[in-house]
């Protein structure tokens, strides 16, 4: 049955595949899916547009308001790579099943797409500097920990689905 709350919410630096993988687990469990970045860009355009015209803060506000009211639905949840480094949200998470799609650098190395990541500007370099600062945020605030680096997202997706549906929290 679905509840008044997310079965899932994903978690990850930026490229480590929660949008990619949280469709496909949310079409396994015949559930909606939401991604908070995709909410703030629809509500108030595109992030990197949001970064140049508002700057981090504002965007981080926006992220909040669409992460908090997204924690009261249901369906799987996708959050952007920074949405836990704002306090409120990493407490919200506190009461869901929250699974951290964790991805080496080598990995994540040829996902990079500048262009669309406002805090990537130097690649990789910025990718690292991010995930060392948040790595800490990520651990904390997760159930459940896989590594996605060298694995196909259908399996990733399938072993999210078998860890939802035995109920762990």
């Amino acid at each position: 049955m679905v509840g008044s709350r997310p079965q899932v919410v994903l978690i990850g630096p930026p490229a480590s595949g929660k949008t990619k993988i949280g469709k496909i687990v949310a079409r396994e469990l015949v559930l909606p899916f939401l991604d908070t970045d995709q909410i703030v860009a629809g509500r108030h355009g595109a992030i990197p547009e949001i970064f140049r015209t508002h700057g981090e803060q504002w965007f981080r506000a926006r992220e909040e308001e669409a992460v908090l009211a997204s924690l009261g639905g249901s369906g799987v949840l996708s959050l952007g790579g920074g949405a836990v480094t704002t306090p409120s949200i990493a407490q919200a998470l506190g009461d869901h099943r929250v699974v951290w799609l964790d991805i080496s650098a080598e990995a994540v190395a040829p996902r990079l797409n500048n262009d669309k990541r406002p805090l990537l500007a130097a690649g990789l370099e910025d990718w690292k500097e991010l995930v060392a600062l948040r790595e800490p945020l990520y651990r904390s605030v997760a159930t459940h920990r896989i590594d996605v680096s060298h694995r196909p997202i259908e399996d990733v997706a399938s072993d999210i689905v078998a860890w939802v549906k035995a109920g762990h929290d």
